[in-house]
């Protein structure tokens, strides 16, 4: 007997639309859609008054909550189509005045939400993550002797910043 497995084409996993192209563009699409719809209950909330500071916190509650939600898990598969989009939407709440001017481009905020995460895990030890990030190890070389006393170039900034994994872990951890 054969078990019929269909193929999908999407797959909605904690809110988060993973495609079989492994691009974030679905995802994003289905994201500011929703956050969209979100635009017109602060659009109703401006109709009854409501001051500029209670609109940036409603904004900042429903709609960058929205936005921000499993950043980390998704964010890395986001082409610069789909920031852009982001980006785009961010501008359009900003000069619509649902939201202040002291919010940031979306790339930092999903480097900050990264950051905010990995430092989270690496200081508190009951962390459920915390098991999976090793700990860090000073690794002593034993070169031979050199024949002249120069010092050697150092890494360049991109050879430093390519490894995401590693730059994330080790970047503010000590």
């Amino acid at each position: 007997m054969c078990l019929g497995i269909d193929r999908v084409e999407q797959l909605t996993a904690l809110g988060v639309v993973i495609n079989d192209r492994m691009t974030a563009a679905d995802h994003v699409s289905k994201l500011l859609e929703t956050c969209t719809r979100r635009l017109y209950v602060l659009r109703v909330l401006r109709q009854h008054c409501l001051s500029s500071t209670s609109m940036n916190d409603v904004f900042r509650a429903t709609v960058l909550a929205k936005l921000l939600y499993c950043a980390s898990a998704w964010s890395g598969f986001c082409m610069a189509v789909e920031r852009e989009r982001l980006n785009t939407f961010i501008r359009r709440c900003k000069r619509l005045r649902y939201s202040g001017d002291d919010i940031p481009e979306v790339a930092e905020m999903f480097e900050s939400n990264d950051r905010a995460l990995f430092s989270r895990i690496i200081r508190n030890d009951k962390y459920v993550l915390q098991h999976y990030l090793p700990e860090r190890y000073k690794l002593e070389y034993n070169l031979r002797p050199r024949q002249h006393n120069k010092q050697l170039l150092t890494k360049t900034t991109e050879l430093n910043n390519r490894d995401y994994i590693v730059r994330m872990l080790y970047k503010d951890a000590y």
